[in-house]
């Protein structure tokens, strides 16, 4: 006999099932509402069985607790969370496609004007796209004469640490945007959010070639977790 057999025999696994009504996430959820579950218990409804050894919601607790928490797991491929005990492909891809469709929530919907005057503005609308991502990614953002938002680019990703920009295509981008005015964003995935002496020399590049056509740089935030940077406030733009 093997010994996990032994376990599971002096120590059974507690099925949800068999949990009363008021300590199973699903049941919980239809009598209270979704904001009293726990982000383990949330997380057992999307995954919704466990194994032979753990309940669904022990599964969850330990694949919080093995990630760090909700918002590290935030930040990890599907392909890693499948090395968790007992999360599958299925129960790893059903978890970021969760997560991914509640980081658009925080964005506006297409039809919502959306106007940026100050940095806050600019981490509100953004910083969800761009806080968990592993590798470092510049957008750039397309502003009308009345500081509204009309679009944005994705001009580079690069690796953890860096991204290759090319001042000349940003400017490109932004003559055939018909853009009144930039914002330029880029993320730290370290989530140190100090601005790097390549961020300011990058920053001021940019800044001049706009100068020469007359579209303005308003600002470059730095996106690093939840915490953010504002180059135009620190007097670094040149």
């Amino acid at each position: 006999m093997k010994l996990t057999e032994i376990d599971e025999r002096v120590h059974p696994v507690r099925m949800v099932k068999d949990l009363s009504p008021d300590d199973q996430p699903r049941e919980k959820l239809k009598k209270h509402g979704p904001d009293v579950l726990s982000n383990a218990e949330l997380l057992a409804i999307l995954m919704r069985t466990g194994t032979r050894r753990m309940n669904v919601i022990d599964m969850s607790r330990n694949l919080l607790e093995q990630c760090g928490g909700l918002h590290k797991l935030a930040q990890k491929p599907w392909k890693d969370i499948c090395r968790i005990d007992g999360i599958g492909s299925v129960k790893a891809i059903t978890i970021v496609a969760a997560l991914e469709m509640g980081r658009r929530l925080q964005t506006a919907s297409p039809d919502e004007k959306v106007f940026i005057r100050c940095p806050d503005d600019v981490y509100s609308y953004f910083g969800p796209m761009l806080r968990d991502l592993r590798k470092e990614v510049f957008l750039i953002a397309f502003l009308n004469s009345a500081k509204r938002l009309v679009g944005y680019d994705k001009t580079s990703i690069g690796g953890q640490t860096a991204t290759i920009v090319d001042p000349a295509e940003i400017i490109r981008q932004a003559i055939l945007n018909e853009a009144h005015s930039l914002i330029l964003l880029h993320n730290h995935p370290s989530g140190n959010p100090v601005a790097s002496q390549a961020d300011i020399q990058l920053t001021r590049r940019i800044n001049e070639a706009g100068k020469l056509v007359g579209i303005p740089i308003e600002d470059h935030v730095i996106v690093a977790g939840y915490e953010y940077v504002s180059l135009r406030s620190k007097g670094l733009m040149g």
